[in-house]
């Protein structure tokens, strides 16, 4: 939600009587799930991957979440604690049903978003210093045109693969994190 939140800094709401709610608070924008309506048409790519993420948590049966609920609840079955189950199940449904309406929100309403008027004629310039040179050279930004960082991105596209990838390779992945495991707990 961070992320969505750092996405948003340069968005205002489309009517005005929202206008003061995207205001920065603990470092993010983001406060109430609402404010994500629509975030599908803002940033496709990180509002795909937040719903794989959630799909994963809710337990959805082919992402790797639901394996990880599937292997703690049948261990806790094994030794007989059928009441700790059940609470799990319970809070597991919980959570599915507010999850799933974070990806409501953010896929089934309209954009409620657009570029904040003030910035819209911002003329941004930076300069790139070339070491082998003396000078450097002048470059202009537009406001549409600033990303999440490229680290960020890829540590995020690489999360949403090991999430996806899970369905297609679970053996291999199950190996991985056994063989983590022995490293972790038995060194």
């Amino acid at each position: 939600m961070v992320t969505i939140g750092f996405s948003l800094y340069l968005y205002v709401y489309k009517d005005e009587k929202h206008s003061d709610e995207l205001i920065d608070k603990n470092n993010s924008p983001i406060q109430l799930i609402s404010q994500i309506k629509g975030y599908f048409y803002v940033n496709p790519f990180l509002a795909l991957s937040l719903a794989i993420t959630l799909f994963s948590f809710a337990g959805i049966p082919p992402l790797i979440g639901f394996f990880a609920k599937q292997m703690v609840l049948s261990a806790a079955l094994t030794n007989g604690y059928v009441f700790m189950v059940l609470i799990a199940i319970l809070t597991s449904v919980t959570s599915a049903v507010y999850y799933l309406s974070i990806i409501k929100n953010m896929f089934f309403y309209n954009d409620q978003y657009m570029i904040n008027p003030s910035i819209v004629k911002l003329n941004l310039i930076g300069n790139i210093q070339n070491n082998e040179k003396e000078n450097s050279e002048k470059v202009n930004f537009k406001p549409e045109n600033i990303v999440l960082s490229s680290s960020l991105s890829i540590t995020i596209s690489i999360l949403t693969l090991i999430l996806l990838l899970f369905i297609f390779i679970p053996n291999e992945l199950f190996t991985l994190a056994n063989i983590a495991t022995i490293i972790l707990f038995k060194a």
